[in-house]
């Protein structure tokens, strides 16, 4: 019920560029990144699952501690993909492995 309700309401993600790159290294790391985020919102509706949208960070982070601990993610990132699900929006991630402070991927 409540991946339905976020399905719903959530934002659209932003429309891939208008032309594609021309540098063919450029384009595979974006066709990467996009299938990262994909899989991120999937990990993020697994996250709502277990914790949902009416918790806080910190008592989601109670809940979700032990299962990120048995699926091997970082807590944090587990966090960070349950914004993400909640909200559709790429800023969640920023300061994840796809995100890195960084900004290498971006």
């Amino acid at each position: 019920m409540v991946r339905q309700s976020v399905r719903d309401v959530r934002t659209a993600p932003p429309p891939p560029p208008s032309e594609p790159s021309a540098d063919p290294a450029l384009a595979a790391l974006r066709t990467v990144a996009d299938e990262l985020v994909a899989h991120t919102h999937q990990l993020g509706e697994l996250m709502l699952d277990v914790a949902p949208a009416y918790l806080s960070d910190a008592d989601a982070a109670d809940v979700l501690a032990p299962l990120c601990e048995e699926i091997g993610q970082d807590l944090e990132h587990g966090l960070a993909a349950r914004r993400y699900a909640l909200t559709g929006d790429r800023r969640a991630l920023h300061g994840t492995v796809l995100y890195p402070p960084s900004r290498l991927l971006l």
